[in-house]
């Protein structure tokens, strides 16, 4: 054992992924050399970026034919999910690009000529970013956020953006997720009448029907795990500071982060390794190359936040669960992180007093409102801003909030650091885990823009509030609707989190293709 980085983690990985191979195909993709006749399919739900890439440089692929093929599944699928908001015209431009410099020898790395969806809060200058509010829906940012001018610098061809939901979910008390007023509303791909969960919804929902490699989405708390979870794919909040938040549209600077989100843990660690800001990762203790595959679970020990208040069937997956991990050579013991009624009631009244702040600051640079207070008088002169819901009283009570300089919110601020970093220090430290498990979602509610979302799910909180990195991997099923399995860890272990996510993921081998149901069926649902 030696301590390695994330980007020697992603080689690792890498390796792992071209000796494993794919499973059965599903979305097949025809793959065209440059002059030659079309290559064997490539199955675009199971296929890894390594796979991809070994492809591009033995010539018998292209990004060119890859981003083709991605166009086209959105254009066939997207209409039933509405996911996919806006694809860049520049697209097939930038793969051209990439499979000019693969022909030449010159590529910048494993994410060159992969294509990557934006979600719709990620400022970019060629492409209008509206947070899915038609108050922002003119002009284009005058630049890229910083993480879009990492993924261009990487050779990543930017294939368009994807609905979420409005303002990051946080302007109603009783908002739908997966709803905007620029995209509608985005639907579940395993079942279409019920819920992606917020506010990455459209970016999770894009990625379980396969219509981009890996996708982008952004968490204050939950906004990409429990997507993940409710859309049977994998998505990292990395720790607080390792993906830079500059161009997008924020709630709170205390808690956002951008993190990469894909179909495979592999993907994802790829993605972070190019996202990462300079110096910021961590680095772990990883299996050495010998190991078989999900041996890397051998002596780790897990404690598994069970969360019965998500169902019986949510509890009776994470008791199989755990016994798959202990089958492969893990120590699973049941915890109870503690303070968090405490973190419920200190983390909302904060939040509003941050929000204010930091979207004054963001609208300051945008055409549209330039300030909340306009920017509630916007939504009450539009009525297109409220018809799946009306209200906007998050703004109204972030208007009325204490200020950030006030003495009251500093020591909220400062009660909520503390308590949420030691509710996951304490208990990875009593009893010397690895990791915090717990699940990441309850099974999708359905979409009901009169009732709103049915969205209590405390397992985000911790790792949030305190900025730590969490990771949700496919669990399992209830009934058709898919369950992801929340990791969590303390700071600074975003790679360790990525190698532990990989074994877990290798050992429980949950995923399986949506099948779009319009809806469940009695028996389905009253289980």
């Amino acid at each position: 054992m030696r301590q390695r980085s994330v980007a020697t983690l992603a080689a690792a990985l890498i390796a792992g992924a071209l000796l494993t191979g794919a499973p059965v195909p599903h979305a097949q993709a025809e793959a065209v050399g440059p002059g030659g006749p079309p290559a064997p399919g490539i199955d675009l739900d199971t296929v890894t970026i390594p796979e991809l890439q070994a492809r591009m440089t033995d010539g018998s692929l292209t990004s060119s034919a890859l981003t083709t093929a991605y166009l086209r599944r959105i254009r066939a699928v997207n209409p039933r999910i509405k996911a996919v908001l806006r694809i860049d015209p520049t697209a097939l431009g930038q793969a051209a690009a990439s499979d000019n410099r693969h022909r030449h020898g010159r590529t910048r790395g494993p994410l060159d000529g992969i294509p990557v969806l934006l979600k719709d809060n990620v400022d970019t200058r060629d492409m209008p970013t509206t947070a899915g509010s038609s108050a922002l829906a003119g002009r284009p940012p005058a630049t890229d956020a910083g993480l879009v001018t990492r993924l261009r610098d990487a050779g990543a061809v930017i294939l368009g953006k994807t609905n979420l939901s409005e303002w990051a979910n946080f302007r109603a008390t009783k908002p739908t997720s997966g709803w905007s007023a620029v995209g509608g509303q985005t639907n579940n791909p395993y079942v279409l009448d019920r819920n992606p969960c917020g506010s990455s919804s459209g970016s999770a929902a894009a990625l379980a029907a396969s219509l981009a490699q890996v996708a982008i989405g952004t968490e204050t708390d939950g906004s990409i795990v429990c997507p993940a979870g409710m859309n049977g794919v994998v998505g990292l909040k990395p720790g607080l500071g390792t993906v830079s938040g500059a161009g997008v549209v924020p709630i709170s600077a205390e808690q956002d982060t951008a993190g990469p989100m894909a179909r495979n843990v592999t993907d994802t660690a790829l993605t972070l390794a190019v996202l990462a800001e300079g110096g910021s990762l961590d680095s772990a203790r990883l299996p050495d190359g010998s190991a078989r595959p999900g041996s890397g679970l051998r002596g780790k020990r897990v404690g598994l936040w069970r969360l019965p208040s998500l169902g019986p069937g949510v509890d009776a997956l994470m008791t199989r669960t755990a016994g798959k991990l202990r089958d492969a050579g893990a120590e699973v013991v049941e915890v109870t992180p503690p303070y968090q009624e405490r973190l419920a009631q200190l983390e909302f009244p904060a939040l509003l007093s941050e929000f204010h702040r930091d979207i004054d600051a963001y609208l300051a640079t945008r055409n549209g409102p330039r300030n909340l207070a306009e920017l509630i008088e916007f939504n009450r002169a539009h009525p297109e801003e409220r018809t799946c819901f009306a209200g906007q009283e998050l703004f109204e009570q972030a208007l009325a909030a204490p200020p950030t300089t006030d003495a009251r919110y500093r020591a909220t601020r400062a009660e909520l650091k503390d308590l949420s970093r030691r509710s996951i220090d304490e208990t990875m430290a009593a009893h010397h885990l690895d990791a915090i498990a717990s699940p990441a979602n309850p099974p999708a509610w359905t979409t009901d823009c009169g009732r709103g979302d049915n969205d209590i799910i405390p397992s985000s909180t911790p790792a949030a509030v305190a900025g730590y990195p969490s990771l949700s991997v496919p669990a399992g099923f209830v009934d058709e609707l898919p369950v992801g399995l929340l990791l969590m860890s303390g700071g600074h272990q975003d790679a360790a989190l990525l190698s532990l996510g990989a074994a877990v993921e290798h050992r429980l081998d949950a995923w399986r293709a949506p099948r779009y149901l319009p809806t469940l069926g009695r028996a389905e649902a009253s289980r």
